[in-house]
């Protein structure tokens, strides 16, 4: 048994250093297959660097043959260039030679004519000499006594003819201007309104006070919140006053009260829904007001946003006056003096159309009228003639075309026509105790008269007191207090009065 394991423990050893044996000859074998792929790698690489190395000299052969070629044509290009320029030097060179010699002909002839002149002045001298010593005065008094002559003429001449065209004015312009303004007046003719704040609508009970304010006032709140107006339910048997400076705002509170009057269901809801309902209207309204003013002018092209802006003023009023009726009177008025007078007519009805379009908005932006007018017309791109027309027609600038000068009479004819505009008693008088005040307050004042129901004042002043230039001053400063510290339409016309009398007795 022992021998039997010996010979096994042997025969085990021979096959492990077989299978060592074998393992040792397949590492050998591997090992020269490696060096053999890494032999042909390196000879494969070093052809490659060879090949790369001949593509890139004949690649570089390449450029530098281009870089020549393209250098010789630059070459080239550059000689073509110099014979230009020389060509164009040679030019400038015969030419400044043939100005050198024009020039010394020139000079030439210019030395003469200086050498005639020279020649004719010793010749006019001669004579002046000669002159003076016959007439027995020199060219200088002789001169003097011409010119003083002439003068005198002139202003005779002058003076005469001042006066009889100052006569001649005064015969034809007073009777002219009053043709134009009756004729024009007499061709238009257009209603007024009376200016309120208020509207009053009618209920068909007093039951309807109670559903209009609602359960703990909350109908009435909807309505004063939705439209901006204020809603005044007092002791007026079946009636509603509306409140409010805005007149489109109550315009559509009343007419959006009027339509839940009618349909009977009044609650926030349907409140506003019928607020919107009667704005859609108003705005349609306001639109329509804006192109059938436009249509009955005859103007064209207004733009929409415009036109209604235009159309606001329908519902807008200045001193009891319909501010887009007085507009349209102002345009057919501006329109027929431009006539008359051979103006723009175009011009004067646009300009006379839109000279109060900023009292569309001036309730609601800052600015007065007539800025917000300018920039509302400078947006919607109206000529520059209009725009001045409207700037000049209450004379914030100097009015230097004759459309705006026309524009601002028509302003003044129909703001100022009897009728045209309402006053109340109290404001009426307390206006005139104010210019009274103003014109009371300046020392040397004689006395004072309002007249023309107070759009002039008269004012008669201590004649030793003031010369013409205190007259000017003193009249200037009492209509720039007036202009500052009171509000009234259209002008206030102040004249100064000073007389001075002396008297003698001849015995």
């Amino acid at each position: 048994m022992a021998n039997f394991l010996n010979f096994a423990a042997i025969i085990i050893v021979i096959i492990l250093a077989a299978v060592l044996i074998l393992q040792q000859n397949k590492v050998k074998t591997a090992l020269q297959g490696t060096q053999k792929d890494r032999l042909e790698l390196e000879e494969k690489e070093k052809i490659l660097q060879k090949e790369a190395r001949i593509k890139a000299i004949e690649e570089l052969k390449e450029d530098r043959e281009k870089l020549n070629e393209e250098e010789r044509e630059r070459r080239q290009e550059i000689a073509r260039q110099e014979q230009k320029l020389t060509k164009r030097e040679d030019m400038l060179e015969d030419k400044i030679q043939e100005y050198t010699e024009k020039e010394i002909q020139v000079q030439k002839k210019l030395d003469e004519l200086l050498e005639k002149e020279d020649y004719l002045a010793e010749i006019v001298q001669k004579q002046t000499v000669e002159l003076e010593r016959i007439a027995g005065m020199s060219a200088e008094e002789a001169k003097n006594m011409l010119l003083e002559q002439l003068k005198n003429d002139l202003a005779q001449e002058q003076m005469q003819l001042i006066r009889d065209n100052e006569a001649k004015i005064r015969e034809s312009a007073l009777e002219k201007s009053k043709e134009i303004l009756s004729t024009t007046m007499q061709r238009c003719m257009i209603e007024q309104v009376v200016e309120t704040t208020v509207s009053v609508v009618a209920l068909p009970n007093d039951e309807m006070k109670g559903r209009i304010i609602g359960r703990e006032g909350r109908n009435i709140r909807t309505l004063e919140t939705l439209t901006g107006v204020d809603f005044i339910i007092d002791d007026t048997p079946e009636a509603v006053v509306l409140s409010s400076f805005d007149p489109v705002r109550r315009e559509i509170a009343k007419l959006a009260l009027e339509k839940l009057i009618t349909d009977g269901r009044i609650h926030p809801v349907r409140i506003e829904e019928m607020v919107e309902k009667a704005g859609e209207e108003i705005d349609k309204k306001v639109f329509t007001e804006g192109e059938n003013a436009a249509l009955e002018t005859g103007i064209m092209g207004l733009n929409k946003e415009l036109l209604k802006t235009l159309g606001r003023l329908y519902y807008r009023t200045s001193y009891g006056q319909n501010v887009l009726t007085h507009s349209l009177e102002v345009s057919h008025l501006a329109g027929m003096l431009a006539a008359e007078l051979g103006a723009n007519v175009n011009i004067a009805k646009r300009a006379g159309l839109l000279h109060d379009i900023g009292k569309a908005v001036d309730q609601t932006q800052e600015g007065t009228h007539i800025q917000l007018g300018v920039e509302i017309a400078n947006r919607y791109g109206e000529k520059p003639e209009v725009i001045h027309a409207i700037e000049a027609h209450h004379d914030d600038v100097v009015a230097n075309t004759i459309e705006a000068v026309l524009v601002k009479v028509a302003d003044a004819i129909s703001a100022g026509r009897p009728g045209a505009r309402r006053d109340t008693l109290e404001i009426y008088i307390k206006r005139l105790n104010k210019i009274e005040e103003i014109v009371n307050s300046y020392e040397g004042i004689k006395q004072s008269f309002a007249v023309q129901a107070g759009r002039e004042v008269r004012i008669i002043v201590e004649a030793e007191r003031f010369d013409d230039l205190a007259s000017q001053k003193l009249a200037r400063d009492i209509a720039k207090r007036i202009e500052d510290e009171l509000d009234y339409p259209g002008q206030i016309r102040v004249t100064v009065v000073r007389e001075f009398r002396t008297t003698e007795i001849a015995k």
